[in-house]
């Protein structure tokens, strides 16, 4: 079968002819219909976060169909539409039982640590399989694997209450899940920081206050839009350190800022003023859980979560198409969600 790989860090993804994937006994084989580029994959591409062992398929974000099952399998059957969780877990350990299946000291995330979905089949476990309603898209299925998923996980772990308010910095993949996601959840007002206006006209359309970082300090324009309170809740989704600082310095008393986007660089936090002066937290988010999809996508089935008008773009199977859209991401490009559809 076709797939797309990741050769040698730093060096562009390409295709390859490999085996069918092996199917265990609790095993669900899926025929790709719709993968999801994700700004990790650049990172992954780039070795700004490893990936092992190589060569190795990308691809994290997967919707598709039921081609076969193992012996074992219960759920699921042949031809069904599913989306898929990415991490391949135990099942067994302390975190797996305690809902911190990321954490599962055996677990494999799909397309960094075992083959993903930049191909025309992939085999997973069956708990991390769901079924995808009828009424969302392949496509749409696909990229609420990730960025809408680790969205909603980051505003859990923020502990958003509706009446609070929220400031999303950066308006991409994960940023357009996390505005109408916050919305839905009860946020009074969300405030959506970019330096992009196409974003920013996106995601005004969804209900958020744009914020336009290019025309003035965005914590500055936060500060003035809620009377010099700040925002309750901050998601940074980016991975700067520059929008880190900002997030923590836009909070209100009791603010938490959930930091979401990968950097390996640090940043400056004044303690005082910016943290212990208003008791404010600062909360790690990694990847999220499994038990937040059923959630997710009831959202989606009700159109509380809205990923069309134009979010997504689709691409072939082809490895000089993806290396483009990875070029572009790297370079924070007008692209909000780019799939391969295979």
């Amino acid at each position: 079968m076709r797939a797309i790989r990741l050769i040698k860090p730093g060096a562009p993804l390409a295709l390859q002819q490999i085996e069918m994937p092996t199917v265990g006994a609790r095993d669900v084989l899926i025929r790709v219909r719709a993968a999801g580029i994700c700004h990790s994959d650049s990172h992954y591409r780039a070795g700004i976060s490893p990936v092992e062992p190589l060569p190795l398929t990308l691809g994290h974000e997967v919707a598709g169909t039921v081609e076969a099952i193992g012996t074992d399998v219960r759920h699921f059957k042949k031809g069904e539409r599913v989306c898929v969780h990415y991490m391949a877990t135990c099942g067994r350990c302390g975190f797996c039982e305690g809902g911190t299946e990321q954490f599962c000291s055996t677990g494999k995330m799909i397309g960094k640590y075992r083959d993903g979905g930049y191909a025309e089949f992939m085999a997973v476990p069956e708990r991390s399989v769901f079924h995808l309603p009828e009424e969302i898209p392949f496509e749409q299925g696909a990229i609420m694997m990730c960025s809408s998923a680790t969205s909603l996980h980051a505003l859990n772990k923020a502990r958003l209450r509706a009446g609070e308010t929220v400031a999303v910095f950066g308006v991409g993949g994960l940023g357009i899940s996390a505005v109408q996601l916050a919305k839905a959840l009860g946020a009074a007002s969300v405030f959506a920081v970019d330096i992009n206006p196409q974003k920013l006209a996106l995601a005004k359309r969804f209900g958020a206050i744009p914020i336009d970082a290019n025309a003035a300090n965005p914590v500055e324009q936060i500060q003035s839009a809620t009377s010099g309170r700040g925002v309750d809740v901050a998601l940074e989704l980016i991975g700067l350190p520059l929008t880190m600082r900002q997030a923590i310095q836009s909070l209100a008393i009791l603010g938490r800022a959930a930091l979401v986007g990968l950097t390996q660089k640090t940043f400056e936090v004044a303690p005082y003023s910016e943290v212990l002066n208003k008791e404010a937290e600062i909360i790690g988010v990694s990847d999220h859980l499994a038990s937040e999809i059923p959630l997710l996508l009831t959202m989606a089935r009700s159109g509380q979560l809205d990923l069309g008008h134009g979010i997504i773009r689709t691409i072939p199977l082809e490895a000089g198409a993806i290396n483009q859209v990875l070029d572009g991401l790297e370079k924070f490009s007008d692209d909000v969600r780019v799939v391969i559809t295979p």
